[in-house]
């Protein structure tokens, strides 16, 4: 196990429902739709506030999306709630059709994102959940990292017309934001400086992010932490900023290496200023059944892969 500890765990997930229950208070077109997930979306408090204003529609994730897309239609403002891997893969069609091609209203929450499910195996893994949302036209895919994030994250999808995918954790996480922070669609923020390499990364690999660098400050190497928040649109003046000012970037995410955070850095790298990038997620394969910490573990997503793939970059050896 990575011996960097991460401090205090947080449920991301609790966020999102206190802030959703927030919205409902002030909103009354706000409506959570799901799909037999009222406890693992944590949904129940919403629920009792609001009975009226919850649609389960069964375990039926096509049908979710296209009722949301009918209550957007009449003027709700919906939440779509339902576990990541299957709100993306088994209703991406309705996703595309219903809602993006028709810029329609309508908030998608991935709950428990990424490797949340590890005993459940492959089927429950949502490790390509970023490449299938951010491909699609009109789609705004956010991932937030902490408590913090989350809460304004869902208060921006709310406040921003169109369709927008909100990753939200499973996996206790870290506070990464003070208390001043503010979350802008389209906007990294820069946690560390630094001027001899980039570190971006987004959701759970942000704290991880930020120990590698500690690691690599032992090493006498100044690593950038930027956390990319926000995967479409992304952030191009400061991955620009980063190959410029420190020549090489690694990329670190809850996600198959191709197609999501470190797929989307690279297109603007190649494009504007080409510089050395290692990606560190999951080497396109078919992650396997354990406990999420050991699958982190098992694909170098810690700390300490974080900073051997910084260290093979700059050339500099480890040290003990």
């Amino acid at each position: 196990m990575s011996d960097q500890p991460l401090g205090d765990l947080h449920d991301c997930r609790k966020a999102f429902a206190a802030t959703l229950e927030d919205l409902a208070v002030h909103d009354p077109r706000v409506i959570a739709v799901c799909n037999d997930s009222v406890g693992s979306s944590n949904l129940t408090g919403f629920a009792k506030k609001f009975p009226d204003r919850l649609v389960n529609v069964g375990i039926a994730e096509q049908n979710l999306v296209g009722v949301a897309a009918g209550l957007a239609n009449g003027g709700r403002l919906p939440f779509v709630c339902a576990a990541s891997c299957f709100l993306t893969a088994r209703a991406l069609e309705q996703i595309k059709a219903d809602l993006a091609y028709s810029n329609a209203n309508v908030k998608l929450c991935g709950m428990s994102s990424g490797m949340a499910y590890g005993a459940l195996g492959a089927t429950h893994h949502s490790i390509e959940d970023l490449a299938w949302t951010r491909a699609i036209a009109n789609m705004t895919v956010i991932v937030p990292a902490d408590p913090i994030e989350t809460a304004q994250a869902v208060r921006a999808a709310a406040e921003m017309h169109g369709p927008v995918f909100v990753r939200v954790s499973r996996m206790g996480v870290p506070i990464v934001h003070d208390d001043d922070y503010q979350f802008q669609i389209g906007r990294a923020a820069k946690l560390r400086e630094g001027r001899d390499i980039t570190l971006i990364a987004a959701g759970t690999l942000v704290p991880r992010a930020l120990a590698a660098a500690d690691l690599l400050a032992a090493q006498g190497i100044e690593a950038r932490v930027l956390n990319m928040a926000t995967v479409r649109p992304l952030d191009r003046e400061a991955i620009l900023a980063a190959a410029v000012e420190t020549g090489a970037i690694v990329t670190a995410e809850e996600h198959t290496i191709y197609g999501g955070l470190g797929g989307a850095v690279a297109e603007v790298v190649v494009t504007t200023h080409p510089v050395p990038m290692r990606m560190v997620g999951v080497p396109g394969v078919f992650a396997p059944t354990g406990p999420t910490e050991w699958l982190f573990e098992h694909f170098g997503m810690t700390p300490e892969g974080i900073c051997a793939a910084a260290l093979e970059l700059t050339g500099v050896k480890e040290t003990a």
